[in-house]
């Protein structure tokens, strides 16, 4: 396929615009005003549209294909909350509008969506209080360490060290070293599970947090949460709860009930908004009650009257973390899915998400060597160690896959696990789409020893075969230049 550069001609034009009756470049200072025209290519509206057209073709969406990201909860996107997102009072609003004109009392609405928004997500977690500003579930994580950097600051102790295991995401260590804690790493015992005996030894008064995702990247729930997070607050350490994996006990399990006193949300994944290609995200933070006066301003209050406003009078806050109130389409939308589900629907989502995984898990497990050998929560991961006896990587797989209509699921992670692929259905896919993926998987299995040269050779039905991905993320080539 040509790039529209290519098809671009001298003159070509898909527009007609009226004659400038300004001045070119009125008001600028010449330092801000173009010495030549921009390299656009000269093309006709037919091959805009068609460009445009053709490329959405080649994007792999939820809408489109089947997506078992692991650890990524890329379910599909109900189209209601689009519109819900897309109502002129929401999507015309001035961001600057919730802080003139009376106090946000023109923009009631927006701030009512944020406020029961936090108190939802305030209840569905178990937390005190939350914050809707940060913009990113890594955003969130550093929000949450800076809040726990925070309370040890403003009790008079400065704690050097964070405790993360070692199956976590990298985002975990990143977010605590960002904010200058250095990271001690727990390895996983036998079963999977953080090693308790490590634990306990690295658990000291210089500990200011220990990072978990429950349940874990493995796809487990820790039997020991309740005892491990007693240990951390018996030497004055804070939990915090990565919420990458919260779909997993929607409705079964509050993490504010079992001891964690900070929890970011990854409401681009657990509430359904379209997830990947660099965003949108969103990813609240909330807090038990003795960190609530740390969390960034502004604040979304009601008043007596009923009517809401914002606050910023908060002496003890961390300040601003992002422009405004986070990425409030995200918000809005995740709102109107807690709404349209209900308590009992969030529940039925999970307990499906479960029964997705442990299906894929059951059907799977004779042709790829299972992680560790168990039920699992939301995600399953499965090793092609016995595919590598014959030459095959996960990464030969996957690009299987590809080629079969499927976007691969998540490999090589967790770190830990050899050839690792990491499958997250979801609870929105059906018994049959599974069922074709599963069979492409067995597929696969089979072909890797009668025919593993078919998988090293895919895909074959992509405009590009197999990227050297080191030198695309070192020295990316984006910009076209004319020969």
């Amino acid at each position: 396929m040509q790039l529209i550069f290519e098809k671009s001609r001298p003159g070509r034009k898909g527009f007609a615009l009226p004659e400038l009756d300004v001045p070119v470049g009125a008001g600028l200072a010449e330092k801000y005003c173009r010495k030549q025209a921009a390299s656009l290519p000269e093309v006709s509206e037919l091959d805009v549209v068609r460009h445009f057209s053709n490329l959405s073709r080649l994007n792999f969406s939820v809408d489109t294909n089947f997506y078992p990201l692991g650890s990524c909860t890329m379910k599909y996107n109900p189209k209601f909350t689009e519109k819900a997102c897309a109502l002129e009072g929401f999507s015309d609003l001035h961001p600057l509008l919730p802080q003139l004109l009376g106090g946000g009392m023109l923009a009631q609405g927006s701030l009512e969506v944020l406020y029961n928004t936090e108190r939802l997500l305030s209840e569905i977690t178990g937390m005190y209080a939350f914050t809707t500003h940060p913009l990113a579930g890594a955003h969130g994580e550093l929000t949450g360490v800076m809040l726990i950097a925070a309370y040890h600051k403003h009790n008079g102790e400065r704690r050097k060290h964070i405790i993360i295991p070692d199956s976590s995401h990298g985002t975990n260590p990143a977010s605590a070293a960002i904010a200058g804690y250095n990271v001690v790493v727990i390895p996983t015992d036998k079963d999977g599970l953080l090693d308790m005996s490590a634990y306990k030894k690295a658990l000291s008064r210089e500990t200011a947090a220990v990072m978990l995702t429950c349940p874990d990247t493995l796809g487990f729930f820790n039997p020991k949460i309740k005892e491990i997070a007693d240990l951390a607050h018996a030497v004055g350490a804070l939990m915090y709860y990565d919420g990458a994996n919260l779909n997993a006990i929607l409705g079964k399990c509050r993490p504010g009930d079992i001891g964690f006193d900070v929890i970011h949300l990854n409401l681009h994944k657990t509430f359904a908004t379209p997830h990947g290609g660099g965003g949108p995200g969103a990813g609240p933070v909330g807090v038990c009650e003795k960190l609530a006066d740390f969390l960034p301003i502004s604040r979304v209050i009601r008043r007596s009257d009923g009517t809401f406003a914002l606050d910023y009078h908060k002496h003890k806050s961390i300040g601003y973390i992002a422009p405004f109130y986070g990425n409030f389409g995200v918000i809005l939308k995740a709102y109107a899915y807690i709404l349209c589900l209900g308590r009992a629907g969030l529940i039925e989502a999970s307990e499906n998400a479960v029964l997705s995984a442990n299906y894929c898990l059951s059907r799977l497990k004779d042709y790829y060597e299972p992680a560790y050998g168990k039920r699992c929560m939301h995600e399953c991961v499965l090793s092609a160690a016995r595919q590598l006896e014959h030459g095959v990587h996960a990464l030969d797989i996957s690009k299987y896959l590809i080629d079969k209509g499927f976007h691969p699921p998540t490999i090589y992670f967790p770190l830990i696990v050899k050839e690792a692929m990491m499958i997250e259905p979801t609870e929105t896919e059906s018994k049959e789409t599974l069922d074709e993926f599963i069979d492409c998987l067995i597929e696969a299995a089979s072909l890797a020893e009668s025919n593993p040269e078919a998988l090293h050779s895919a895909p074959l039905s992509m405009p590009v075969k197999r990227l050297d991905e080191t030198k695309a993320a070192r020295e990316p080539n984006l910009r076209w230049q004319q020969k």
